[in-house]
């Protein structure tokens, strides 16, 4: 993975990502899911509810924080998108849970971490 376009990065992350997903039980509902100007990366369906998980995929040396990049305003986004999400499905009532996965490509090696339940929203 020596030489890679930023939006390939981005796709290659993403697969890695749903096959992470897969091997611990997660069914994949959609990926690129959207709604007017909101976006999911990854829609699954795991035993406990419904995963609405964010993909980070960077290549080392990293510059900023998970956090830095999934911020407040980020979150909202995507908590907007799950509840719209969640009653075009016919989804409501569901227990969701808003995830991210972090893909790293540091030279020939490749860390994919999980994060689940990265936050819990807020609604007001």
């Amino acid at each position: 993975m020596n030489v890679i376009s930023t939006s390939s990065l981005g796709q290659v992350g993403e697969q890695m990502a749903c096959d992470f997903l897969l091997t611990r039980g997660h069914h994949i509902l959609d990926r690129n899911w959207h709604a007017g100007h909101l976006e999911v990366d990854i829609v699954s369906e795991a035993p406990d509810g419904i995963h609405f998980v964010e993909v980070k995929t960077r290549k080392a040396p990293v510059t900023s924080t998970l956090s830095d990049q999934i911020n407040t305003v980020k979150q909202k986004r995507i908590s907007a998108a799950a509840v719209k999400y969640m009653h075009k499905k016919s989804l409501d009532g569901r227990e969701i849970y808003f995830d991210v996965v972090s893909v790293l490509f540091d030279g020939q090696d490749t860390f994919v971490k999980y994060f689940p339940q990265a936050w819990i929203p807020m609604y007001v």
